[in-house]
């Protein structure tokens, strides 16, 4: 793609999000057809959407269940950024409004050290995990602005991953004794329970989400750095929260997160 059409792209994606307009796919000219250019489009998503004083704080990992890489037909998984705006502590309340979509999705968060520095023949869950401060309960709001999510890969990444909101509980730092492949998912909607998981559910295990991105992001001329919060892909079903709804996600020894929509 030229210049002039990534821009383009962004822009047409920037005003679906403003709009909540809903479109069948991007115009022919502005769809990405490589990796390449589909990150380069959503960098200006993610500049487009930043506000005064807002920032980037880290990453999230889309299409790291087998379930989700076959309905988009791609054999990895894609990753977004997180945004200050856009981040929320647990208890939080968002305006149902906001979205055209409220896909919610238990996962598994990261916080980082250190920096992840190259590693020869790439990162594995050990070296990864040498990095990281802390393991956090999340929800992550997925917000889509095609007529099905389903799209393409593409396209998804372009917009940002199909990213809405980042809600996360409290850090827990003493973590490594923990299997978190294992540890169960529990999600509430208004008290009743409504779907369950487990860590491995993403790639095997939440750190293999880890090692690919810190591997991944370096071909994109990006890199995880020590502070970065990183969310790690769906651990149970999804579903579609509606307005009234209190959502709660309850980690095996991690704790738990709550959002409400008004």
């Amino acid at each position: 793609m030229t210049p002039d059409a990534i821009a383009a792209a962004a822009d047409e994606l920037l005003d679906m999000r403003a709009t909540h307009r809903v479109e069948v796919d991007l115009p022919e000219r502005l769809r990405p057809t490589n990796l390449d250019d589909a990150y380069a489009i959503q960098r200006l998503v993610v500049a487009g959407l930043m506000p005064v004083g807002g920032r980037r704080i880290g990453y999230k990992a889309a299409c790291t269940s087998p379930i989700a890489q076959a309905a988009l037909e791609v054999d990895g998984p894609l990753f977004g950024q997180l945004m200050s705006h856009s981040s929320r502590q647990s208890g939080s309340s968002l305006a149902a409004n906001d979205f055209v979509h409220r896909v919610i999705e238990a996962e598994f968060a990261f916080r980082m050290g250190a920096d992840a520095s190259p590693q020869a023949g790439g990162h594995t869950i050990e070296s990864i995990a040498t990095c990281i401060d802390a393991v956090l309960p999340a929800i992550e709001v997925v917000d889509y602005h095609y007529t099905a999510w389903t799209i393409g890969a593409l396209q998804v990444a372009a917009d940002n991953a199909i990213h809405g909101a980042w809600v996360c509980g409290e850090p827990v730092t003493d973590w490594r004794s923990l299997d978190l492949a294992a540890a169960g998912v529990t999600v509430r909607v208004n008290g009743e329970t409504v779907t369950t998981g487990s860590g491995a559910a993403v790639l095997g295990h939440p750190l293999t989400v880890m090692a690919w991105l810190a591997d991944e992001l370096p071909r994109f001329d990006l890199q995880l750095r020590a502070g970065n919060v990183v969310t790690t892909g769906v651990t149970t079903d999804v579903f579609e929260a509606s307005a009234g709804d209190e959502i709660e996600a309850v980690f095996d020894a991690i704790g738990a997160v709550s959002v409400r929509f008004d």
